[in-house]
């Protein structure tokens, strides 16, 4: 089975083919809008990439038009970069990387998998403001003698009666 690798950028991709032997059989850059059309010309091959955000993306569009995406680790590719890193370079690497039987790829998400992967990343980072808005207000606080007791719940249950009750060590707003 012949072989493609394909370097991800915003933009302009770099894809590089390569034969049965290893041998690169061509080179091409191809604009994000021209990507698809140009692999759904092409027989099934095993398309390698890098795994990067996007990815998962472009693996289950090369899929629907038969060919087999495989993702792998930035780190995987490195060994295989001959002389100094560009694009072009890139693509050549990820495609004979792609042929190594004993490289680990990452595998497939299908976008169920992303959808909750990424609920729980903005959870997270929600948990992470809340902790660092309430970590901010304890110091504030502190800073006029008013302690609070530490966790969120129990901040949150103690915070507006313990403003109401040290109200005379805070400055009143103006009117």
């Amino acid at each position: 089975m012949s072989v493609r690798g394909i370097d991800i950028a915003k933009r302009l991709f770099h894809a590089v083919g390569m034969d049965e032997r290893g041998k690169i059989v061509w080179r091409k850059r191809v604009s994000r809008h021209d990507l698809i059309p140009f692999m759904a010309k092409l027989p099934p091959v095993l398309i390698g990439m890098e795994a990067c955000g996007g990815a998962h993306d472009w693996a289950r569009r090369c899929r629907a038009y038969g060919h087999e995406g495989k993702r792998m680790a930035p780190q995987c590719v490195k060994p295989y970069v001959k002389s100094n890193k560009h694009d072009r370079r890139d693509a050549e690497a990820i495609a004979e990387a792609a042929t190594r039987p004993t490289r680990r790829f990452v595998p497939a998400k299908d976008v169920d998998q992303q959808d909750i992967q990424a609920l729980h990343r903005v959870r997270e980072r929600l948990r992470g403001e809340r902790t660092a808005l309430v970590n901010e207000v304890h110091g504030l606080l502190h800073e006029y003698g008013i302690v609070m007791p530490k966790g969120v719940a129990k901040f949150r249950q103690a915070v507006v009666g313990k403003l109401a009750s040290e109200k005379d060590k805070c400055s009143s707003p103006q009117t």
